[in-house]
Protein backbone atom coordinates (compact mmCIF):
# COMPACT_ATOMS: atom_id res chain seq x y z
CA UNK A 1 0.00 0.00 0.00
CA UNK A 2 1.33 3.46 -0.91
CA UNK A 3 0.84 5.39 2.34
CA UNK A 4 2.10 8.64 0.87
CA UNK A 5 -0.45 8.38 -1.96
CA UNK A 6 -3.25 7.92 0.55
CA UNK A 7 -2.04 10.96 2.48
CA UNK A 8 -1.95 12.97 -0.77
CA UNK A 9 -5.51 11.83 -1.52
CA UNK A 10 -6.61 12.97 1.94
CA UNK A 11 -4.99 16.34 1.17
CA UNK A 12 -6.74 16.53 -2.21
CA UNK A 13 -10.05 15.66 -0.59
CA UNK A 14 -9.71 18.73 1.60
CA UNK A 15 -10.06 20.77 -1.58
CA UNK A 16 -12.92 18.57 -2.76
CA UNK A 17 -14.77 19.17 0.52
CA UNK A 18 -14.11 22.89 0.21
CA UNK A 19 -15.44 23.00 -3.35
CA UNK A 20 -18.56 21.03 -2.43
CA UNK A 21 -19.36 22.77 0.85
CA UNK A 22 -18.44 26.47 0.81
CA UNK A 23 -20.81 29.28 -0.20
CA UNK A 24 -24.04 27.45 0.52
CA UNK A 25 -27.24 29.19 1.51
CA UNK A 26 -29.08 28.17 4.65
CA UNK A 27 -31.90 26.59 2.66
CA UNK A 28 -29.31 24.42 0.87
CA UNK A 29 -27.35 23.20 3.89
CA UNK A 30 -30.45 22.52 5.98
CA UNK A 31 -32.36 20.72 3.21
CA UNK A 32 -32.98 16.98 3.67
CA UNK A 33 -34.42 14.54 1.16
CA UNK A 34 -36.47 13.10 4.05
CA UNK A 35 -36.61 13.20 7.84
CA UNK A 36 -34.33 10.18 8.31
CA UNK A 37 -31.47 11.54 6.18
CA UNK A 38 -28.75 14.02 7.11
CA UNK A 39 -28.51 17.52 5.72
CA UNK A 40 -25.19 19.08 4.68
CA UNK A 41 -24.77 20.69 8.10
CA UNK A 42 -25.02 17.32 9.83
CA UNK A 43 -22.60 15.75 7.35
CA UNK A 44 -20.07 18.54 7.95
CA UNK A 45 -20.33 18.18 11.74
CA UNK A 46 -19.88 14.42 11.43
CA UNK A 47 -16.81 14.84 9.21
CA UNK A 48 -15.32 17.33 11.65
CA UNK A 49 -15.77 15.01 14.64
CA UNK A 50 -14.55 11.96 12.71
CA UNK A 51 -11.46 13.86 11.57
CA UNK A 52 -10.39 14.63 15.12
CA UNK A 53 -11.82 11.89 17.28
CA UNK A 54 -11.91 8.87 15.02
CA UNK A 55 -9.50 8.55 12.13
CA UNK A 56 -6.60 10.80 13.14
CA UNK A 57 -6.91 9.69 16.76
CA UNK A 58 -7.03 6.00 15.83
CA UNK A 59 -4.08 6.17 13.47
CA UNK A 60 -2.09 8.02 16.14
CA UNK A 61 -3.17 5.60 18.86
CA UNK A 62 -2.25 2.54 16.79
CA UNK A 63 1.12 3.98 15.82
CA UNK A 64 2.03 5.06 19.36
CA UNK A 65 0.15 2.88 21.86
CA UNK A 66 -1.40 -0.10 20.05
CA UNK A 67 -1.68 -2.19 23.23
CA UNK A 68 -3.78 0.39 25.07
CA UNK A 69 -7.60 0.33 24.80
CA UNK A 70 -9.20 2.62 22.26
CA UNK A 71 -11.67 5.29 23.28
CA UNK A 72 -15.09 4.10 22.20
CA UNK A 73 -17.86 6.41 21.01
CA UNK A 74 -21.18 6.41 19.22
CA UNK A 75 -20.90 8.72 16.23
CA UNK A 76 -24.59 8.30 15.39
CA UNK A 77 -25.51 9.55 18.88
CA UNK A 78 -23.26 12.57 18.31
CA UNK A 79 -25.82 13.97 15.86
CA UNK A 80 -28.28 14.58 18.70
CA UNK A 81 -25.88 14.79 21.65
CA UNK A 82 -23.73 17.45 20.01
CA UNK A 83 -26.70 19.23 18.46
CA UNK A 84 -25.31 19.16 14.94
CA UNK A 85 -28.40 20.84 13.52
CA UNK A 86 -27.84 23.88 15.77
CA UNK A 87 -24.23 24.48 14.73
CA UNK A 88 -23.09 27.36 12.54
CA UNK A 89 -22.59 25.83 9.09
CA UNK A 90 -19.87 28.18 7.84
CA UNK A 91 -17.88 27.86 11.07
CA UNK A 92 -18.14 24.08 10.93
CA UNK A 93 -16.94 23.97 7.31
CA UNK A 94 -13.98 26.15 8.27
CA UNK A 95 -13.24 23.97 11.30
CA UNK A 96 -13.40 20.82 9.19
CA UNK A 97 -11.00 22.24 6.60
CA UNK A 98 -8.63 23.44 9.36
CA UNK A 99 -8.68 20.01 11.01
CA UNK A 100 -7.90 18.34 7.71
CA UNK A 101 -4.90 20.67 7.36
CA UNK A 102 -3.83 19.65 10.88
CA UNK A 103 -4.19 15.99 9.97
CA UNK A 104 -2.11 16.35 6.80
CA UNK A 105 0.59 18.29 8.65
CA UNK A 106 0.72 15.60 11.32
CA UNK A 107 0.74 12.70 8.83
CA UNK A 108 3.54 14.30 6.81
CA UNK A 109 5.57 14.89 9.99
CA UNK A 110 5.71 11.18 10.81
CA UNK A 111 9.21 9.70 10.54
CA UNK A 112 9.25 6.01 9.67
CA UNK A 113 5.77 5.23 11.00
CA UNK A 114 5.08 1.61 11.90
CA UNK A 115 2.02 1.15 9.70
CA UNK A 116 1.88 -2.52 10.67
CA UNK A 117 1.27 -1.73 14.35
CA UNK A 118 -2.10 -3.21 15.22
CA UNK A 119 -4.69 -2.63 17.89
CA UNK A 120 -6.44 -5.89 18.81
CA UNK A 121 -10.13 -5.06 18.72
CA UNK A 122 -12.18 -7.43 20.90
CA UNK A 123 -14.70 -8.14 18.10
CA UNK A 124 -12.91 -7.23 14.85
CA UNK A 125 -9.47 -8.62 15.63
CA UNK A 126 -6.24 -6.83 14.70
CA UNK A 127 -6.68 -3.41 13.11
CA UNK A 128 -3.43 -1.88 11.89
CA UNK A 129 -2.53 1.79 11.57
CA UNK A 130 -2.49 1.13 7.83
CA UNK A 131 -6.06 -0.22 8.10
CA UNK A 132 -7.24 2.97 9.81
CA UNK A 133 -5.41 5.14 7.26
CA UNK A 134 -7.03 3.35 4.29
CA UNK A 135 -10.44 3.51 5.94
CA UNK A 136 -9.98 7.23 6.57
CA UNK A 137 -9.70 7.77 2.82
CA UNK A 138 -12.60 5.38 2.14
CA UNK A 139 -14.71 7.36 4.64
CA UNK A 140 -13.93 10.52 2.68
CA UNK A 141 -15.10 8.92 -0.54
CA UNK A 142 -18.32 7.65 1.03
CA UNK A 143 -19.18 11.13 2.30
CA UNK A 144 -18.14 12.84 -0.94
CA UNK A 145 -20.63 10.54 -2.65
CA UNK A 146 -23.23 11.45 -0.01
CA UNK A 147 -22.63 15.19 -0.46
CA UNK A 148 -22.81 14.97 -4.25
CA UNK A 149 -26.02 12.97 -3.86
CA UNK A 150 -27.52 15.67 -1.65
CA UNK A 151 -26.59 18.30 -4.24
CA UNK A 152 -28.18 16.25 -7.01
CA UNK A 153 -31.35 15.54 -5.02
CA UNK A 154 -31.65 19.19 -4.02
CA UNK A 155 -31.36 20.27 -7.67
CA UNK A 156 -33.90 17.67 -8.72
CA UNK A 157 -36.44 18.92 -6.16
CA UNK A 158 -35.85 22.64 -6.56
CA UNK A 159 -35.31 22.93 -10.31
CA UNK A 160 -38.69 21.40 -11.14
CA UNK A 161 -37.10 20.03 -14.30
CA UNK A 162 -36.69 16.53 -15.59
CA UNK A 163 -32.98 15.85 -15.12
CA UNK A 164 -32.88 12.61 -17.09
CA UNK A 165 -31.18 14.35 -20.03
CA UNK A 166 -28.09 14.65 -17.81
CA UNK A 167 -27.94 10.87 -17.43
CA UNK A 168 -29.16 8.37 -14.91
CA UNK A 169 -28.19 8.73 -11.28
Amino acid sequence: MDHNRIIENLKTNRDVFSALLVNKHEYEYLWKPNATKWCLLEVVCHLYDEEREDFRARVKHTLETPNEPLTMFDQIAWVQDRKYIEQDYNQMVEKLLDERNNSITWLKSLKYPSWGNAYHHPKLGPLSAEHFLANWLAHDFLHIRQIVGLHFQYLKVTSENDLSYAGSW
